[in-house]
């Protein structure tokens, strides 16, 4: 019973995590990254852009792997293993969602927070 009310955690935060549910994005991930990204805008506006697109591909790729483990521990009463294959499937997925980031950042829709003062 413990193991699987982990698996439902852990679940439940991946998904939050993860690029499954059209709020997460706008309310967590883009937040998280920005976030993220910040103290290196500070040292230099040029790793604002990458060190964003960095958390936000981290937060997407954390919640695949959450969401993953926790779906497993719920369904199954031992271990199982991340596979290799899993791992590259949630990678693409995340470099997709991650392009979009990028598309908002290159058309001016998310800046460095202090370029809204200038």
């Amino acid at each position: 019973m413990k193991h699987r009310i982990k698996g439902g955690i852990l679940a439940i935060i991946g998904y939050m995590l993860s690029p499954l549910s059209w709020w997460n994005d706008l309310v967590i991930n883009i937040p998280l990254a920005y976030a993220f990204a910040f103290p290196f805008g500070l040292i230099s506006r040029n790793l604002f852009l990458p060190m964003m697109i960095f958390g936000y591909w981290i937060t997407n790729v954390v919640g695949f792997i959450l969401m993953h483990h926790g779906a497993k521990d719920i369904v199954s009463k031992e271990k199982v293993k991340y596979t290799r294959k899993e791992l590259i499937k949630d990678i693409i997925i995340s470099i997709i969602y991650t392009l979009l980031v990028v598309v908002f950042v290159r058309m001016g829709w998310l800046k460095f927070p202090l370029e809204y003062f200038e």
